[in-house]
């Protein structure tokens, strides 16, 4: 497996590892219909991945097989409560190569990342109910804070709960 920044050209691929995973994790979560009918061209216009800003976005992604098969994005801390933080904005693996490792080592890039950014707390939002990445994310350390809010993703209500981690290297 091969780790490297995201580049505009992967912006495609980036986006049908990110839908394959919002069908498979997200399956119980939100309605099968809205599932069912996501478009990895229509995602693919949302990402910026050649923002030369070093608090923008960055996307690390996890090559395998000369195939883009997951990827992690972060950027400094969204949340007005928490300004000196890093955050996890995503992180996804196609369901295909789930338990494999993949996750694992894009978790710890991102973590590189916001170190090298100065960030030595970092935070990331988690949809309630998403057992399986609760357990990946306890197990590398992160845990809910307590804070929960409701959100509105592409016109869809639902509940995420924060968690917080601390990097000590």
């Amino acid at each position: 497996m091969l780790l490297r920044p995201a580049e505009p050209a992967d912006a495609l691929a980036v986006a049908r590892v990110h839908v394959r995973s919002w069908q498979a994790a997200y399956r119980t979560l939100l309605p099968d219909d809205f599932l069912d009918n996501l478009q990895p061209e229509d995602w693919a216009t949302r990402y910026t991945f050649d923002d030369p800003y070093p608090r923008a976005f960055q996307t690390m992604l996890a090559i395998y097989d000369s195939a883009i098969v997951g990827f992690a994005t972060t950027v400094a801390s969204r949340d007005p409560d928490l300004p000196d933080y890093g955050e996890l904005a995503a992180l996804y693996v196609d369901p295909a190569h789930w338990n494999n490792g993949i996750g694992r080592a894009l978790v710890t890039a991102a973590r590189s990342q916001l170190l090298a950014q100065g960030f030595r707390d970092a935070l990331l939002w988690l949809l309630t109910g998403n057992t399986r990445a609760d357990r990946f994310y306890r197990a590398d350390g992160w845990l809910p804070d307590g804070e929960i809010k409701d959100a509105t993703i592409h016109g869809i209500q639902l509940n995420e709960q924060r968690y917080r981690s601390s990097f000590t290297r």
